[in-house]
């Protein structure tokens, strides 16, 4: 009879006793092993087809997205992103980079809280036609990518400048659509930049 290992973690060992079959051993030290290591999928929804009934504390990394995903028994977590590069959008007709000197407008994956976020950097110059941010505020030239988008809207504060502007930050909406705007419909209210440094939301 196969005898638990002695580290406490349920994996039965084949003893010397038991029939004589090299492919159950190695089949039976598998299915201990493989559920306890981190295991590798090309998707979460791969991941679910496969483990139809994940056991708590089972480690899968996802390889569409580059995350680590625990299960804590009840839903699969984010534990960590990996190397997640910066990711710089080309911009829509109206806009241009490195507003007020804050760099190139670029966004990556990162894990905040055990919750994937995305984190932006960089700054648009922005031109208007009358009190409308070109394009209808849609500053990328293409949405967001799957995996990047929120569930639901974001809707977050950026810095601004004060010229021709009464206020010294702009409403930005992340839509689940993928798509991003710039909220301003004011005539008092059409700043030459705005930073977008310091944004965060998780998805």
């Amino acid at each position: 009879m196969p005898t638990p290992d002695s580290y406490g973690q349920g994996i039965d060992l084949a003893q010397m006793t038991d029939p004589p079959s090299i492919p159950d051993a190695i089949a039976q030290l598998a299915a201990g092993l493989i559920p306890r290591s981190i295991m590798r999928f090309a998707s979460a929804s791969t991941r679910g087809a496969t483990l139809a009934a994940p056991v708590e504390g089972m480690l899968a990394w996802l390889q569409d997205t580059n995350l680590l995903t625990l299960y804590d028994g009840s839903a699969w977590t984010v534990v960590a992103a990996g190397s997640q590069t910066w990711t710089a959008p080309a911009l829509a007709t109206g806009y241009t980079n490195n507003g007020n000197s804050n760099g190139t407008v670029r966004w990556r994956r990162v894990n905040l809280f055990g919750e994937t976020a995305i984190m932006w950097s960089g700054g648009i110059q922005v031109t208007y036609s009358g009190a409308t941010p070109a394009n209808n505020g849609m500053f990328l030239s293409t949405v967001m990518p799957a995996g990047s988008r929120p569930t639901d809207r974001r809707t977050v504060t950026a810095a601004c400048s004060g010229v021709t502007s009464d206020q010294l930050s702009m409403k930005i909406d992340f839509n689940p659509d993928g798509t991003v705007e710039i909220v301003a419909k004011s005539a008092a209210t059409t700043p030459p930049w705005i930073s977008l440094n310091n944004i965060m939301y998780t998805l």
